[in-house]
């Protein structure tokens, strides 16, 4: 087992394991990948022979759960996993590490290893701006027993992992780390059924209320407290 696990909450695009899959081979990524695929997906047969793929190579693992949608299939195994691993990191299925002088991976574990913390790549669509893909020390997890804000759904959850960061006053942007966001906002996607219902109006006005509402409500100010008190704790 590594001490970094990568995240995926993934439906409907069984294609994209293979292609991660790829980006570790390309990038010489050690960490552990945890594919989890809703079982009520159209597309569970596809993710299933694609597990069969790899079942021999520690690296790769899947669970299969009833659907959550992004942000509560994401607590669900990052409140798990923090139980066994130093580092937890979030991609979305179309996010693709690229190779670079060291390890993006590597890269992540150095950036940790001095405390609680966060830290962030070059996603080639929002670049410093937004942490469309994350990684940060499990003791976050475990401090505030899930990995983003359980009230959002599947947008603005990168908005309140730059909130924690920059109100620890520990987190860092690695421009010369790319993990690629192939998104149809940059034209490298089509929009399909999970760009569609996510970027909906509906989910837009809902996810952006519940950001709001956790930010300049008391959410945020009861999180950075448990987070600073870490920090202390940790020194």
């Amino acid at each position: 087992m590594d001490d970094l696990l990568v995240i995926i909450p993934t439906r409907g695009r069984p294609q994209a394991v293979p292609a991660l899959v790829k980006a570790w081979a390309d990038t010489g990524a050690t960490a552990d990948l945890l594919f989890a695929v809703d079982t009520d997906d159209a597309e569970l047969a596809g993710y299933k022979a694609e597990a069969a793929k790899v079942k021999d190579d520690g690296r790769f693992r899947f669970v299969y759960g009833k659907r959550l949608r992004l942000c509560g299939t994401l607590n669900q195994q990052a409140v798990k996993a923090a139980k066994k691993y130093r580092f937890l990191a979030f991609m979305g299925d179309d996010h693709r590490p690229r190779p670079a002088a060291m390890a993006w991976d590597a890269r992540i574990r150095e950036c940790l290893s001095g405390g609680p913390g966060i830290v962030y790549g070059n996603d080639l669509l929002m670049g410093e701006r937004m942490p469309t893909a994350v990684a940060m020390t499990a003791d976050i997890v475990r401090t505030l027993n899930y990995m983003a804000p359980p009230a959002l759904v599947h947008l603005c959850l990168d908005l309140c992992w730059l909130e924690w960061g920059r109100g620890m006053g520990r987190i860092t942007y690695l421009d010369d780390m790319v993990i690629e966001h192939l998104h149809p906002a940059n034209g490298k996607a089509v929009v399909d059924q999970g760009y569609e219902e996510c970027n909906s109006p509906e989910q837009v006005s809902s996810d952006s209320a519940a950001y709001y509402d956790y930010r300049d409500n008391g959410g945020l100010a009861d999180d950075l407290d448990k987070l600073r008190k870490l920090i202390e704790e940790k020194a």
